[in-house]
C-alpha cells in the first residue's frame, strides 16, 4: 500500500512539475496565467479577440475563419477538369430543304425567256412583257433560293443565287425601260462586269459541285456574248448567245431535276458529280455534318 501511495505521490509530483512549466509567451511578451489560459496553455482570446485586438484584429480573424472556395473545390474534386466553353455551349441546327433545285429551275426559265427574244421566237414589241415575267417569276425565286442557301450554310450556292437574282433583275429592268430591239451600252458594261464574278464562283464550286460549276461557266459565256452584242457586235453573236441559252436551259432543267430527286431520296439518283465535302454532306454521317461547326459564320466571332 505504501508503494502505491508513493507511486501516486510521484505521479502527482510529475504532473505538478509538468504543470509548473512556464506558459508560452503571447503577443508582446505577455504570458497567459490563471483562469484566462485555455487547456492547451494558449492564452484565451476572450470576447475582444485577444490582447491588443481592435477592429483590424477582428477583420483578420474573420478572414482566417472564412474557407477558401477554390481550396474547398480542389479538395472536393481533386481530379476535376476546368470547364471549357465548347463543353457547355450548344449550337442549334435546323433541317432545311435544299434550295438548289429552285435556283436551277428559275435560272433555266430566265435563260429560255431571253433566248426567245434573241432567236426571234416572239416579236421584239413584246420585250417588255417578257422582261416583266422575268421580274415577277425568276427574280423572287432566285432570292428565296439564295436566302435558304445561306440558312443551309452553303455560302457558295447562296452567293451564286444572289448574283443570278441581281443580274436578271438589272437586265430585265434595263430592257423593259428601253426601246424594243435597241442595244444598250450600259447593259453591255453590266453583263461584262458580272461575267468575271461568275467565273470566280465557277472556280470556287468546281472542287465540290462540278455540275453547279458548269452552270456558272455556261452562264458566264452567255453573258459575255450578250454583252458583246449589246456593245455593238454583229447579229451573229446574238444568235450564238441564243443557242447558248437553249443549252443552258436544258442543263439547268437536268440539274434541277437531279438535285430534287437527290434531296428526296437522300442519295444520288442522277449523277451531278459531287466530290469532296459536297459528297460527304450527302453520304457522310452526323459527325461529318457538324465537323468544324464552331468555325462557321454565325458561330465564330467575325465573318
Amino acid at each position: 500500500m505504501g508503494e502505491g501511495r508513493g507511486t501516486g505521490h510521484g505521479g502527482r509530483a510529475a504532473a505538478e512539475e509538468q504543470g509548473t512549466q512556464p506558459p508560452a509567451a503571447g503577443p508582446n511578451g505577455a504570458r497567459a496565467e490563471g483562469p484566462g489560459a485555455d487547456r492547451a496553455g494558449r492564452p484565451d482570446a476572450g470576447p475582444a479577440g485577444g490582447p491588443n485586438a481592435g477592429p483590424a484584429g477582428e477583420a483578420g480573424a474573420g478572414r482566417d475563419a472564412e474557407p477558401d472556395v477554390d481550396e474547398l473545390r480542389r479538395d472536393a474534386e481533386p481530379d476535376a477538369v476546368e470547364l471549357r466553353p465548347d463543353g457547355v455551349t450548344r449550337i442549334m441546327l435546323r433541317p432545311l430543304g435544299s434550295s438548289l433545285p429552285l435556283g436551277f429551275f428559275a435560272f433555266g426559265t430566265a435563260s429560255v425567256l431571253l433566248t426567245a427574244l434573241e432567236l426571234h421566237w416572239v416579236p421584239e414589241q413584246q420585250t417588255r412583257q417578257v422582261m416583266l415575267l422575268v421580274l415577277v417569276f425568276v427574280v423572287p425565286l432566285e432570292l428565296v433560293a439564295a436566302v435558304f442557301a445561306f440558312l443551309a450554310r452553303d455560302a457558295g450556292a447562296a452567293s451564286a443565287m444572289g448574283v443570278f437574282a441581281g443580274v436578271w433583275a438589272g437586265g430585265a429592268l434595263t430592257m423593259a425601260m428601253g426601246r424594243p430591239g435597241e442595244t444598250s451600252p450600259v447593259l453591255a458594261l453590266f453583263l461584262l462586269t458580272v461575267a468575271p464574278v461568275m467565273l470566280a464562283l465557277f472556280c470556287a464550286s468546281l472542287p465540290g459541285k462540278p455540275a453547279f460549276g458548269a452552270l456558272l461557266l455556261l452562264g458566264a459565256c452567255r453573258f459575255v456574248l450578250v454583252g458583246a452584242y449589246e456593245a455593238g457586235a454583229p447579229n451573229a453573236v446574238q444568235t450564238v448567245a441564243g443557242w447558248f441559252g437553249v443549252a443552258l436551259g436544258a442543263f439547268a432543267l437536268y440539274g434541277g431535276l437531279a438535285l430534287l430527286l437527290e434531296d428526296g431520296a437522300q442519295r444520288t439518283v442522277l449523277p451531278v458529280g459531287r466530290r469532296g465535302r459536297a459528297r460527304l454532306s450527302l453520304e457522310g454521317d452526323l459527325g461529318h455534318q457538324i465537323h468544324r461547326t464552331e468555325r462557321e459564320a454565325g458561330v465564330r466571332r467575325q465573318l
